[in-house]
């Protein structure tokens, strides 16, 4: 796959973010293009919370983090310059390193970490997916 160059250069800032959690979560994959980290709490459906991870796409690089999914009020401070850069519910994406919007990033990545180890939070969550899938 042809890669802008650039995207080398974002994808190690971004992974720099999430290896700040990786001692206290599980590296899932961690390669050149992809770093995936899940959290240790495991759901109902046996597999583990998924919590953040960045790859290199053939457009951009993308920075998933799923507490933002889980909890979007934790958007409600986002600037509109990263809002822009959102595709969905939960991925951020970037064609350069930016290292305004990147702090920015930082901040919402440990407030979500923080979000993620709340048992009341974690519960809550649980709740909700048993009751999806059910219906």
């Amino acid at each position: 796959m042809a890669v802008n160059p650039d995207f080398h250069a974002t994808f190690e800032k971004l992974k720099a973010i999430l290896e700040a959690y990786a001692a206290k979560t599980i590296v899932v994959h961690d390669t050149d293009e992809n770093y995936y980290l899940d959290m240790h709490y495991v759901m109902k459906n046996k597999q583990r919370l998924f919590f953040a991870a960045v790859r290199v796409g053939k457009a951009y690089v993308s920075f998933h983090l799923m507490p933002v999914y889980a909890c979007p009020n934790l958007l409600d401070n986002m600037s509109p310059e990263l809002k822009r850069r959102m595709q969905g519910k939960s991925c951020f994406n970037f064609k350069s390193a930016d290292e305004k919007l990147f702090k920015e990033l930082a901040k919402l990545t440990k407030a979500g970490f923080k979000k993620f180890h709340d048992p009341k939070f974690l519960e809550k969550i649980n709740k909700r997916w048993n009751t999806a899938t059910k219906g």
